[in-house]
């Protein structure tokens, strides 16, 4: 296995730093993503209180095992507005700090808007000149979420922006755009970063078409994409247990021994 194993903080989005790191060494992992602490999204606002200075963070995460891997901001590089363009920008001292980590993007922009994928990578393309003025270590990942659902949209944004680095959920290109993990890998994997998982089945739930399960317990076909990406990826692998948004779903803790248990490790 050449992969990184992590996972995301939504699913467990009471806890504060010490105590994602605490599950994650329990559990094996060796990195997290940061997308929520003390039950705020507002990661910039939650590390201040708890480590101060961005330098004060880097020496505690200097001691621990487990790496922070990225921190997930909610801008939309398709619609964001200038305050959303602003908030990332308390992200990026901390992000410095830790040897210029990935932000977390979205794309944004609608399913059925054909000039999406070319605003997405306007976006990109936004952020790259400030991130050559300000000189940052820093870059972002832009998740593929809202109009980056199938390998022909993520390759149109590719077109006007070769260098867009992709956190690929192959769980949404997989449901949504209809496709086969693989092929979608197989068609963007140059650009991809980060991978986000889950499983789900066929079962509506209050927000989706579908309902999320344990890792193992659905139909999500991971024992054909894993050993694809075992051999080509080295990047994080990140369960992404939505339980933020999803309060049906049991304790991250148990998703991860249910990940272990069925093998998606």
């Amino acid at each position: 296995m050449s992969f990184l194993r992590t996972f995301s903080t939504l699913g467990c989005p009471e806890l504060n730093l010490e105590e994602v790191l605490d599950l994650a060494e329990r559990q094996g992992v060796g990195a997290v993503e940061l997308r929520c602490l003390g039950g705020s999204t507002d990661i910039p606002g939650q590390l201040t209180a708890a480590y101060g200075t961005p330098a004060a963070l880097a020496t505690r995460l200097a001691k621990s095992s487990v790496r922070v891997v990225a921190l997930d901001t909610s801008l939309k590089l398709a619609g964001g507005t200038e305050a959303d363009w602003a908030a990332v920008q308390a992200f990026i001292p901390w992000a410095e700090a830790l040897g210029g980590l990935r932000l977390r993007v979205f794309d944004g922009g609608t399913a059925g808007d054909p000039a999406a994928p070319r605003q997405v990578a306007a976006g990109w393309q936004r952020w790259r000149e400030l991130r050559r003025r300000q000189g940052w270590k820093t870059d972002l990942m832009v998740e593929t979420h809202d109009s980056l659902f199938d390998a022909a949209r993520i390759q149109a944004c590719l077109g006007e922006a070769p260098d867009c680095a992709i956190l690929w959920d192959s769980h949404h290109t997989w449901k949504k755009g209809g496709e086969a993990p693989v092929a979608t890998w197989t068609a963007i994997k140059a650009s991809v970063v980060h991978v986000h998982i889950k499983d789900s089945v066929d079962r509506p739930s209050a927000r989706h078409p579908y309902t999320y399960v344990l890792p193992g317990a659905g139909v999500f076909p991971w024992s054909i994409l894993r050993p694809v990406l075992a051999a080509e990826f080295k990047g994080p692998i990140s369960l992404e247990w939505e339980r933020q948004w999803h309060p049906y779903l049991p304790p991250l803790e148990e998703a991860l021994r249910a990940a272990t248990h069925a093998g998606w490790w």
